[in-house]
């Protein structure tokens, strides 16, 4: 995947579970598990917006892009 996930790293350094960021933001701990594990194939930004307020960070503490073009057919 082109976009690495780096959500895992931010929770540590807040001190805050991930079951703690999912009753924040309102989503199912399968669906924020998906997104930590880096196979999701998508996310709203709605929900990468309460992820980043709650976390108090950017969307590049996040989600960071590894320099490589996956070139899989989505478009």
């Amino acid at each position: 995947m082109a976009i690495r996930v780096y959500l895992d790293d931010v929770l540590r350094a807040r001190g805050m579970t991930a079951r703690e960021l999912c009753a924040k933001v309102g989503i199912t701990e399968a669906n924020l598990s998906i997104l930590r594990s880096g196979k999701a194939k998508g996310v709203r930004f709605g929900t990468v917006n309460r992820i980043c307020y709650f976390l108090d960070c950017d969307v590049g503490d996040i989600l960071k892009f590894d320099g490589n073009l996956e070139d899989n057919g989505d478009e």
